[in-house]
């Protein structure tokens, strides 16, 4: 899969998240054992079999998590584009929707834009949130 963007490659990270598809999430991230993912609440993860066997758990029970990403911001260049914004996360289909501040990082690689680094943390309590949703990604 040639991602033309780093654009293309969030929306398929995103993607990834919602189906609970390994395979299709493995081929977001860069082919490189300097990748780090940390999750929200989680430790530091580097390098690809890290990072696969946490999204394999995460995945285990099958899509149960949506994702609407709000207040995207960007901060690109030739080579690296940071990408800061808010996850609003729906578990199981309940009403009750999560907030989590996201940090994405993408790289162009030869092989096209490809996740460098995931970073999430839970929005802490009676902090506000987003108003407006930039992007549904569903």
């Amino acid at each position: 899969m040639k991602l033309a963007s780093p654009e293309q490659a969030e929306a398929a990270f995103y993607s990834a998240l919602d189906k609970a598809d390994l395979a299709a999430m493995m081929a977001v991230w860069a082919e490189d054992e300097d990748i780090v993912c940390i999750h929200p609440g989680g430790p530091r993860l580097i390098g690809m079999d890290a990072v696969r066997e946490s999204w394999r758990r995460i995945f285990a029970p099958g899509p149960h998590m949506g994702f609407q990403l709000l207040d995207v911001r960007v901060h690109g260049g030739r080579m690296l584009s940071v990408h800061n914004l808010y996850e609003r996360i729906t578990i199981g289909g309940q009403p009750k929707a999560h907030l989590a501040l996201a940090t994405n990082v993408y790289l162009l690689t030869p092989s096209g834009w490809r996740m460098l680094m995931h970073h999430a943390s839970p929005l802490p309590p009676d902090t506000p949130g987003p108003d407006m949703p930039i992007g549904t990604l569903h």
